[in-house]
């Protein structure tokens, strides 16, 4: 029996996600959208975020582009702000702003270190700071965290993004635990390799020719191929949803088996 309501219905919500221009983030937005959601994108990269905003709107989706640095305390603020006076509420964000470094402790510099850390780590928190009093008024939400495989278990020469990605799922079951009262849900996905501009450029970082790259990334996964973007906004689609309304502080694992 069909139910009256399509519990993956977002109509009426508001979601914020960022690094929202491009892969994954980008790919979230467009989903996000297609349910029902307003959507406020938000990434440094002014042009990919105006044509974010521009294809999302053209197919009949509900969306606005923010330029937003999230290691910036007051460009959170900001943009927490603009989205409240716009809409009134926020109901979902997807802190997904994230970069690596390939290096070793020993190789990376103490400036790419931070750079690392504070795009990821830091600006999930500032994101959250903000965003968290003004979804409580409105009666809850749902965060999602982008985490990772190697947020879960170590990786070769990615010392800074596995410590980055390790906090993220952390802070992910700490945020449930304080939050909860407020009707806020708190998860983290956590990708394997997955087709993105980011994976590509690890490649780069590591020497390696982008087709070579990408065939290496695939290799000996259960699924046997990368994940697309798209794989991964699914899985935020199901923690923004009512599917997972008694889910919180749980980290899934979205990697076509890579972890298995």
């Amino acid at each position: 029996m069909f139910r009256d309501k399509d519990v993956l219905s977002l109509e009426g919500k508001v979601a914020v996600v960022t690094g929202g221009a491009s892969g994954i983030g980008r790919a979230t937005c467009e989903l996000l959208a297609e349910y029902g959601a307003k959507v406020a994108i938000l990434d440094i990269n002014e042009e990919l975020g105006k044509k974010a905003e521009e294809e999302i709107v053209k197919n009949g989706g509900q969306a606005f582009f923010i330029k937003n640095n999230v290691v910036s305390r007051e460009d959170c603020e900001r943009a927490v702000n603009i989205i409240k006076d716009k809409y009134g509420r926020i109901d979902i964000l997807f802190n997904n702003a994230g970069v690596t470094k390939r290096k070793t402790v020993v190789n990376l510099e103490e400036s790419e270190w931070d750079f690392v850390v504070d795009v990821t780590l830091k600006g999930a928190y500032l994101m959250s700071k903000y965003v968290i009093p003004v979804m409580a008024e409105g009666g809850g939400g749902s965060i999602i965290n982008t985490g990772s495989g190697w947020g879960l278990k170590g990786g070769d020469d990615a010392a800074a993004y596995c410590a980055a990605k390790g906090g993220i799922v952390n802070l992910t079951r700490a945020m449930a635990i304080d939050h909860g009262k407020q009707n806020i849900r708190v998860n983290s996905i956590n990708p394997g390799d997955t087709n993105t501009p980011l994976l590509r450029d690890e490649g780069r970082q590591l020497g390696i020719d982008d087709e070579e790259f990408l065939k290496l990334s695939a290799a000996g996964r259960p699924l046997e191929r990368l994940g697309t973007p798209r794989d991964i906004a699914n899985a935020v689609l199901f923690f923004a949803s009512d599917l997972s309304t008694w889910i919180t502080g749980a980290a899934l694992v979205v990697d076509g088996g890579g972890l298995a």
